[in-house]
Order: structure tokens, then sequence, then C-alpha cells
């Protein structure tokens, strides 16, 4: 069942494009990774599938209507961000009583065990928090609705690591106990790597890639070995990234070979490794006008 269809959704903003034409299907039981560099339109998307905003053009159904003003994709999705706001005069306690009655499938008693384990007190009030204890707040309500759709923009801004890998560990059970569709974006894809089942990379507005994770790892792998034996094999390949240190050169390459060239490489003294999907990603954004290093040494193009 498709959850989030989009066809040639755009939304501007001072006639500059945050999104160009994105087209895209997320189906139901799924985590979804959207990732990409700050400013390629995650956060945009994200609140245009919640119904927070409207899109420019272009058409978008969540559960197969309009997500904007619906209260259908209301009643059955939750977008938390790390700027979430509860009323102030409320106690930790009382938002989790309230949130009780507003998620259909909401589980009070795990969102209180919880609410145990990272050491909030019920009569706490959401504003003292700091940060990352703000964050983990948050993540128990996303996880504790089980909402149909939940949207995670950024979940673990201010989380110690500890408090990272006790939330990714805590949303994977419950996902698997009760399946629903995740949409989860982190800067730090390779926190959440294991989670992901799908990743959709938007770039510069636009969808560069929608690949499972696996099928992503698979397309590329890492070459390592004299540098004449490798630029040999790479020919005629897409290549992600090659460095040249002394004799040897280090390449991510399009994995188009064949188990017999595998083999002939790893004779002629190639050493082949997979490549991470952070990695990956990471590669495939890069931008093309150079690194810092070129900024500091005054060689990056005008």
């Amino acid at each position: 069942m498709e959850i989030v269809k989009c066809k040639k959704l755009t939304k501007s903003y001072q006639h500059f494009n945050v999104l160009n034409q994105v087209s895209l299907t997320i189906t139901e039981n799924k985590i979804v990774g959207l990732v990409g560099r700050n400013g390629a339109g995650k956060t945009t998307l994200m609140k245009i599938i919640a119904g927070l905003t409207r899109a420019t053009s272009g058409e978008i159904e969540v559960f197969s209507k309009n997500p904007f003003n619906s209260l259908l994709v209301s009643a059955n999705s939750l977008y938390l961000d790390d700027r979430m706001d509860f009323p102030g005069s409320l106690t930790l306690a009382e938002i989790l009583k309230e949130a009780k009655r507003f998620y259909s499938n909401w589980d009070h008693e795990l969102a209180f065990r919880l609410f145990d384990y990272f050491g909030f007190e019920n009569s706490q009030f959401h504003q003292s928090l700091s940060k990352g204890k703000e964050s983990v707040f948050n993540a128990i309500i996303g996880i504790a609705s089980r909402c149909a759709l939940t949207i995670f923009d950024e979940p673990a801004t201010g989380m110690d690591a500890a408090a990272r890998k006790d939330f990714y560990r805590a949303l994977l059970k419950d996902y698997l106990a009760y399946p629903r569709t995740i949409i989860i974006s982190n800067h730090h894809f390779e926190e959440m790597e294991d989670l992901i089942e799908e990743v959709i990379l938007l770039h510069k507005g636009e969808v560069y890639l929608q690949q499972s994770v696996e099928e992503l790892k698979e397309s590329w792998i890492r070459l390592q070995g004299s540098r004449n034996v490798v630029n040999a094999w790479l020919a005629g390949k897409r290549v992600l990234e090659e460095r040249q240190v002394l004799e040897e050169t280090y390449a991510v390459a399009e994995n188009t070979y064949s188990d017999e060239e595998m083999i002939s490489m790893k004779r002629e003294g190639i050493k082949v490794s997979p490549v991470s999907a952070s990695e990956i990603l990471l590669y495939l954004t890069k931008d093309e006008k150079g690194g810092v290093d070129d900024v500091l040494n005054g060689d990056a193009p005008q």
C-alpha cells in the first residue's frame, strides 16, 4: 500500500525552488531515511507530507488524500522536529496523558517505561529541559504514538552518544513489534544506517536516488592497489572518489564487475572492500568545486 505519493512536487520561496519536480513513493511498514546536505529540501518535503505546509505545484497524496488541512492525515501521522513546543502549563507527565487522548495507537505503559528509563520526573516542564533531554522526550512521544506515519526530523539533536544509541534501538525494537511507516532524517546517517531499509537522497531540491540500503551498498566498491593496475580497472567506470597516495590508488567505483573480473583483480594484487552507505551518500553529493583544502590553497574556482 502506498502511504506517500508525490508527483512533480515543487515548493518555491521568492522565486527560488526549495523542491523541484520531486516524484517519489513510500510504501507502508518501512523505515525510510531521508538524507541530503543542508538546504537540500528535506524539512520542506517532510512538512508538506505532514500537511503543515502547502506545495507550490505538483501533486501529493498521503493515505490517498491531500495532506494539507486533512483530519485523516493529522489523526494518523506525527511530525517531530527539534523545535517542538508544548503548553507551558503542563508537566511532562501531563503531556504524555494528553497524548494518550489524541493518538489511537498510543502505548501509555511504554511511554512511561521510557520516561523512567531516561530519567525524567513527573513534575518537570518541557521548557526547563536541556536541548538533549527535549529531544529524548520528543522521541518518546514519537515511539509511543505508533502512528501509521511517523516523521522524525533530526530527532537526535543534542542527545549524547548513549541516548542516541538507546533511541535508535528502542525505535527499531518497537517498529519490529508494531510495523508502521517511519520517515527519519538525520545528518549523521552512519548512526542509523543499520536501522534504515530504504534511502531517499535529496540533492539541491531534487530526488537524486531512491533505493534500498542493501542495493546502494552493493552498487559501489572500494579498490586499493598499485596505481597503474587500479587505474586500468577504473577505465570506463563511474568513480565517486579517487586518491593517490605514493604509488597506490584508493578509489570508490561503480560495481559492475563480474565475478571473473573480481577474481582477476585480486590476483593482480588489488584489495577489494565494501563501502558504507554513509560514505557513498557523501561522495554522491560531493561539491564539484573542490574541498576546503582547495579554498585554503587558493585553488578553488571563482
